[in-house]
């Protein structure tokens, strides 16, 4: 019996993926070095020294990727374009064979009737870039820019809405706070250059899109955060980590200021790197969609070390996925409805951009791939979903994280996402039950009274 969802007529499913994570083919037409090739490349860096340069070897196999998309019924696709395949080194001359990828690509999803929606960025920054300071330089920001133009002006007659970046706070902190992902430095918070010249990277693209009558979106990482007590102390680290990972790369989009960062001893131009006119260029009014990507909530409490104003804490009690991140579908609903409070009417409406989980799933003696705590975290997250429709959430879609198992990022092939079991070895795609399971859903969502 498929699973029943109030949502409304139109709503959008659909499903996601990264360039870096499925396509392979890193050495091939002339595609540039990304800084994930360089720091996956680094011993250690990646578990087990695994790299996407093989990945999904999505770069031959889309026709087949395709049609497992047509299988599910899906409406949109949402995927990356790597940057170093369009512009090798970051700027200069396009390359013909790397972006031509793309146009079959596009084509090949309009004829499955399938609504392509790519992402500009998606972290595998031209390694030439990064060479220049990559995310800490401004100068980067407007290369994104010109980017985003060549993009726009190849895809644009077909590809009507567009994703600047990917989860730019991840971004920041994983690869140059923290240093465990790509491209691996340790800045702590001397990290937060990154953050402004990626939003202001955004700013000038989504200028650039608009120019040539696209639509454009941001997907963001977001989280509900709960302070661990009822304590004074951890009620403020709360809010200090809150407009760490929420409002610094929302507040700017959506109300034109950052927010209060007196925590982290910052005043409100960063340390310098905000300019003149960039808040205006980062908030300029048109944002068509708010992209939101959603894991899990977050429990803070009062910091034990004195570097960071908080410390995160556990959250106990609930199912845990193959990545041990903590399984809280309610928390979807939580942050839905927090953002409309919080913005009002500056709130764009919102697609779920990714929303999944790794499970350890592998194929049985039959050939089949069963993932029963795949279909309930779906389940649980799509409930979520509605109920913040039913409190008046303007939601518009969903796209499941992911379509296939993919490259793991700093985890590499260990931990599975996908609707599509993957055998890295052969090749060989396996549909799980998942995929059947969204499929049904799909299929009945639309044949519903009113859809």
């Amino acid at each position: 019996m498929p699973h029943h969802l109030d949502l409304p007529q139109g709503f959008r499913w659909g499903a996601s993926t990264a360039a870096y994570q499925i396509e392979g083919a890193v050495d091939e037409d002339g595609r540039g070095s990304s800084v994930w090739d360089v720091f996956a490349a680094r011993p250690g860096a990646v578990r087990d020294g695994h790299t996407g340069a093989v990945a999904c070897d999505h770069y031959h196999r889309w026709p087949e990727d395709i049609a497992l998309m047509q299988g599910l019924g899906l409406d949109g696709y949402r995927f990356s374009l790597a940057w170093p395949r369009i512009r090798p080194t970051g700027t200069g001359p396009v390359n013909e064979a790397g972006i031509a990828f793309y146009d079959r690509l596009v084509d090949g999803l309009l004829a499955a009737g399938i609504t392509p929606l790519p992402t500009l960025f998606h972290w595998d920054l031209p390694q030439a870039l990064e060479d220049g300071g990559g995310w800490l330089d401004r100068d980067t920001a407007y290369r994104f820019a010109e980017y985003a133009a060549v993009a726009a002006d190849r895809l644009g007659d077909r590809v009507p809405a567009w994703i600047t970046l990917n989860e730019p706070f991840v971004h920041m902190v994983y690869g140059y706070a923290l240093g465990i992902h790509a491209p691996g430095r340790a800045l702590m918070l001397d990290a937060l250059p990154a953050a402004h010249h990626q939003l202001l990277g955004h700013g000038l693209a989504a200028a650039a899109l608009r120019e040539r009558g696209l639509q454009v979106m941001i997907a963001n990482n977001l989280t509900p955060v709960r302070p661990a007590t009822d304590d004074p102390a951890d009620v403020e680290a709360a809010t200090a980590y809150d407009a760490l990972h929420n409002r610094l790369f929302t507040d700017p989009l959506l109300l034109g200021r950052y927010p209060d960062l007196s925590a982290f001893g910052l005043t409100e131009d960063l340390g310098g790197v905000v300019r003149p006119g960039d808040l205006k260029l980062i908030s300029a009014p048109g944002l068509d969609g708010l992209g939101v990507n959603y894991y899990n909530p977050t429990r803070i409490a009062a910091p034990a070390d004195p570097a960071l104003p908080f410390t995160e804490a556990p959250i106990e009690g609930v199912p845990r996925t193959a990545f041990d991140w903590p399984v809280v579908p309610d928390g979807l609903r939580e942050l839905l409805v927090g953002l409309r409070d919080r913005y009002g009417a500056a709130l764009p409406p919102i697609t779920i951009t990714e929303n999944g989980c790794s499970v350890a799933d592998a194929p049985a003696a039959d050939g089949t791939v069963d993932d029963p705590d795949r279909i309930s975290y779906l389940a649980g997250h799509l409930d979520a979903v509605a109920a913040a429709v039913a409190e008046g959430v303007d939601v518009r879609g969903y796209y499941t994280w992911s379509l296939l198992d993919n490259f793991e990022w700093a985890e590499g092939y260990h931990q599975r996402f996908g609707l599509v079991h993957v055998d890295f070895e052969t090749q060989v795609r396996t549909p799980k039950a998942s995929y059947a399971w969204y499929r049904d859903l799909i299929a009945a969502h639309r044949a519903s009274p009113g859809r």
